[in-house]
């Protein structure tokens, strides 16, 4: 059982220099509006390449998380681990498995991510990707809801959901994407070579942008009135119609 716990933190400017140095995992970091000065250019060059999000608030915010001496700055320690796709992908093809990739689009909703990661883990994918930004935070919560998939996954956290499909089409990897408006049906598209698939958030779906990038569009059929599925029903939709198609 997850209960629901207050988030780890560490804070003042040594210890979060220090925290980044050594490879601790941090969902994200909260920064003091104005800050300037050597340490902020300091952080700065720790945190290059390391995807972790900054978040500019009054002090009176920082007050409110800790009493402590926090100088400024707070960082917050992700329950998961977090790893770079062009890390992972080189690996994933040393795999007797076929690859597969879920790249999350704008997901707001921790239930919804819980659930998504559940199936994920059921269905075998390689990595989940996920936005640094406008993205809902792995929590406890969240894990809750994914039944503790969310800490066998393996989490990529990567800037730009569009650079990562850029990323995956030049190691040969096929994207796919969910589009009320195309015209193949989902069991109409061949899964069986590598793979990324695109789930869009609960309410606008798949940015425009983002489906321009994709392969290959499809719409999972229905019969109802309503609009469409909601997200993590249509991703198990989704991950069972790879795994029929790969047997």
């Amino acid at each position: 059982m997850y209960k629901k716990t207050k988030p780890k933190i560490i804070f003042g400017r040594h210890p979060i220099l220090e925290a980044i140095k050594n490879g601790t995992s941090i969902s994200k970091l909260m920064l003091q509006t104005g800050t300037k000065g050597e340490f902020e250019k300091e952080l700065r060059k720790s945190l290059k390449g390391k995807n972790i999000p900054i978040q500019y608030v009054p002090k009176e915010k920082l007050n409110r998380v800790t009493s402590g001496n926090h100088q400024g700055v707070i960082g917050f320690i992700a329950l998961v681990d977090f790893y770079k796709l062009e890390d992972v992908l080189p690996q994933a093809f040393e795999q007797p498995a076929v690859p597969l990739f879920l790249l999350l689009d704008s997901i707001t909703d921790i239930r919804n991510v819980g659930a998504i990661a559940r199936s994920a883990e059921i269905a075998g994918v390689t990595a989940m990707i996920i936005p640094q930004k406008g993205f809902a935070e792995i929590n406890a919560d969240a894990i809750k809801a994914s039944a503790g998939a969310l800490t066998t996954l393996t989490l990529c956290r990567e800037s730009s959901i569009a650079a990562s499909i850029d990323l995956l089409q030049l190691s040969g990897v096929k994207v796919i994407a969910s589009d009320l408006k195309a015209e193949k049906r989902i069991d109409q598209v061949e899964m069986i070579d590598p793979l990324a698939i695109v789930i869009g958030s609960e309410g606008e779906g798949v940015s425009y942008p983002i489906l321009r990038k994709a392969d290959d569009r499809f719409i999972i059929p229905q019969k109802g009135t309503i609009d469409s599925f909601n997200v993590s029903v249509a991703t198990g939709i989704m991950l069972y119609e790879v795994m029929r198609q790969r047997g």
